[in-house]
């Protein structure tokens, strides 16, 4: 039998559909719930743990109370042992750490959590190298290399470990970058540590890279091919990232370099949108999605865009995202394939197979596009 723990930060990623791009301080999550946010990370939990169950009658779960991880674990069919208490519907960074560093004295054989980027620090703060562990993505940016691609493969690489089946583990970064400054279009990214993680590289995600200068030609061409097709009638959802607001600065238009923008005949509708906003505006009308590919990971969706969600892909459709990327960044790939991370398997598996990717003026590749 071995000894699994479980975390679930429920806060995480609150910020996300409501365009806060994190969830981090008490302000931001006041008005993430004054916008309408519900909790993205119990339900990414319990995507995991319906794999891990496959094994359940050879896996005891720790956890926390409640929606920490008990009520996730009991839905996927575990009979959890709870430790500590908590004030249900008020945690705390402090509840995470706490947590961690009893289930670090249990011990457990491996530390499952979900969250983002804030958790992943919460987690080291509190148990540093002293056991494994290995993150559900689940904040509204990820940065860290601690967690897995996808809820699902967070799922399969427990599983791989807890069977024996992978037994190597590595340091992996566990990264985080200033919210303030996020919201004002200000990346700065810090190394806080390292956390154990069990070394499975197809499941696991690197940390995110940026990009270099020399891309600027290929972000100008590629800017170029977008604006020369684009047609009347249509809005165009522009995704965050600075390979997007290349679009942007063609058109002349202000931009917001972390969140999503919309566009209709080549003017501005709004700037900074969260998923409300979008649906309403494209509710009845035709419209497209623009998304770029994040360095280093490959995601399309479900890291840093969230207000672009399953809602709104569904009723753009598949034939209408347009993804543009470096020929630098696929290189950087290494085969792998784009990635989605909706929080819908229905449409990660529509998203899934070969999509253009506009590289530069008239160039475009086929490339590959998976979920795990």
């Amino acid at each position: 039998m071995k000894n699994l723990g479980l975390i679930v930060n429920p806060i995480a990623g609150v910020g996300g559909r409501v365009g806060l791009k994190g969830s981090d301080g008490e302000d931001v999550l006041k008005k993430a719930w004054a916008l309408g946010a519900e909790p993205e990370s119990p339900n990414r939990a319990i995507e995991a743990l319906r794999i891990i169950a496959d094994i359940k009658d050879d896996v005891q779960i720790i956890t926390y109370p409640h929606e920490m991880g008990e009520d996730e674990a009991r839905e996927c069919g575990f009979d959890p042992i709870v430790l500590g208490s908590i004030e249900s519907g008020h945690t705390s960074p402090a509840d995470t750490q706490k947590a961690a560093r009893e289930m670090a004295e249990t011990p457990v054989d491996l530390l499952l959590f979900a969250g983002g980027d804030g958790t992943a620090r919460n987690i080291f703060d509190a148990v540093g190298t002293v056991i494994s562990t290995l993150g559900i993505p689940a904040g509204v940016k990820i940065h860290s290399a601690v967690y897995a691609v996808t809820p699902r493969a967070a799922g399969e690489v427990t599983k791989l470990y807890l069977q024996g089946t992978v037994m190597n583990i590595r340091e992996a970064e566990v990264m985080d970058i200033d919210e303030e400054a996020f919201r004002k279009g200000i990346v700065t990214a810090k190394l806080y540590g390292y956390l154990l993680v069990p070394e499975e590289r197809r499941y696991l995600q690197s940390a995110k890279s940026g990009r270099v200068q020399t891309e600027k030609m290929a972000v100008q061409g590629m800017a170029a091919e977008v604006v020369n097709n684009m047609v009347n009638d249509f809005f165009y959802i522009i995704g965050p990232g600075t390979t997007t607001r290349g679009i942007m600065d063609r058109l002349g238009l202000r931009n917001t370099l972390l969140g999503v923008d919309v566009i209709w005949n080549k003017e501005l509708i709004a700037n900074d949108v969260t998923e409300s906003q979008l649906m309403s505006l494209i509710s009845g009308n035709q419209a497209k999605v623009v998304v770029t590919v994040i360095g280093g990971q490959g995601h399309l969706f479900g890291r840093g865009n969230q207000q672009i969600s399953p809602r709104v892909l569904w009723q753009v459709g598949r034939e209408n995202i347009i993804v543009i990327a470096s020929k630098e960044k696929l290189l950087a790939l290494e085969g792998r394939p784009l990635l989605v991370d909706s929080g819908d398997e229905k449409l990660n598996q529509q998203l899934s197979g070969y999509i253009q990717v506009i590289t530069g003026f008239m160039e475009i590749v086929m490339y590959k596009v998976g979920y795990e």
